[in-house]
């Protein structure tokens, strides 16, 4: 039997997950946690076999109980079960010792086969995460082997699906247009929105479409 600890700060989500996931026979989930910090703190109670852990929660995110839990529970396997399919997110939950990550539109028989092969020792990634994982190893090269030009200012400030949305957002397009063009949900945009928003620094479209006027390096990176 495999012991799980759940960690995701919408109480519906938990619950369907667990539903799912003891379905299967094999697995039992023997705590719930809100936040990482809480997580952490089951952990410590109750060591389980594995933690699947969303990437967005207050206190103590995805990420830095990743880090934490791999530091003091070594043994314990990390399934990072996200909505987010941004490179940086992924990449990092990948360099701070999580043993796979899955999307979380992903379907029951694939949630169970992720489980049972990080149980065995091995990563998972779901297709759509295995191709991002590929494109970031082949941009990298790229990058090793070109000698990169960079100027003051011109720095990254977005990952590359906030420069897609902030692209259509400049555009005009609405939240709904968005999400049916990405094929994400309206919810997932709006979440990509707030983010770009946050690290702009601006509260409103219209500050957001002067930004990206007033700002050369900003509107480089969109795809117009």
């Amino acid at each position: 039997m495999i012991t799980a600890i759940l960690a995701d700060d919408h109480e519906i989500v938990r619950k369907g997950i667990k539903v799912l996931l003891e379905d299967d026979g094999n697995i039992k989930v023997i705590a719930e946690a809100s936040d990482g910090s809480v997580a952490l703190q089951k952990i410590e109670e109750v060591v389980p076999d594995i933690l699947i852990t969303d990437i967005r929660m207050p206190n103590m995110d995805g990420l830095q109980t990743t880090q934490a839990v791999k530091d003091q529970f070594p043994n314990v396997k990390i399934l990072v079960l996200s909505m987010h399919d941004d490179e940086d997110y992924i990449m990092k939950s990948i360099e701070l010792g999580a043993d796979g990550y899955l999307l979380k539109d992903t379907s029951k028989p694939e949630f169970i086969k992720a489980i049972d092969i990080v149980m065995s020792g091995q990563k998972y990634f779901s297709g759509d995460i295995s191709n991002i994982l590929v494109n970031s190893y082949l941009n990298a090269k790229v990058k090793k082997t070109a000698k990169s030009e960079t100027t003051d200012g011109n720095e990254k400030i977005l990952t590359k699906r906030e420069s897609q949305i902030l692209s259509k957002i400049y555009l005009g397009e609405s939240n709904s247009d968005i999400a049916t063009a990405l094929g994400k949900s309206v919810r997932t945009v709006e979440s990509h929105r707030f983010n770009i928003m946050k690290k702009l620094g601006v509260k409103n479209v219209a500050e957001l479409l002067r930004s990206i006027d007033n700002m050369p390096s900003l509107k480089e990176q969109l795809t117009l």
